[in-house]
């Protein structure tokens, strides 16, 4: 015996297939992106067979997604990054872009470490930290080993190189 069909409406959320489908799909290294790049007989094919190599998080949407991960109040990571409230929930909405000072700064609040830091300054698309630079020296050694933002402010006066506030 058959039941009598019964129309259903069917949701496909694609953007949580779409996410998924990436999660499991490896990854193309950067020199790989670069190589195929050099040798694409167009752009726009090269575009459309790497679009899910390219990074589209915002610097928002990444701050947000850390804080969150990380579970820290957003008054103690504004705090501790040296910024008021206001202008941190103005970062987080989109309505401010932070400089580079303001996001390394960020960057000791959300206690990220190095490796975050370089990737919430690339797809910033600020200037990574680079360890031949005497200052960025004296800010990698601060996020390696813990230190808190004024400590590396105050190494970075001492110094005499530019504070990050």
């Amino acid at each position: 015996m058959f039941l009598p069909l019964k129309k259903y409406k069917i949701i496909i959320n694609y953007d949580v297939m779409l996410v998924k489908a990436v999660a499991f799909m490896k990854e193309k290294r950067t020199d790989d992106l670069k190589q195929e790049l050099m040798s694409a007989p167009s752009l726009e094919k090269y575009l459309s067979e790497n679009r899910d190599s390219f990074k589209v998080e915002s610097t928002a949407a990444m701050l947000s997604r850390l804080i969150d991960e990380r579970k820290i109040a957003k008054s103690t990571v504004a705090r501790e990054s040296g910024m008021s409230e206001i202008y941190l929930y103005q970062i987080l909405s989109g309505r401010r872009s932070p400089s580079r000072n303001r996001l390394i700064c960020l960057c000791f609040g959300l206690s990220v470490g190095v490796d975050g830091a370089q990737e919430l300054l690339r797809l910033s698309g600020a200037a990574q930290l680079y360890p031949r630079i005497r200052r960025d020296a004296i800010i990698i050694y601060g996020l390696s080993h813990g230190m808190s933002l004024f400590d590396v402010n105050d190494r970075l006066f001492e110094q005499n190189e530019e504070t990050l506030f």
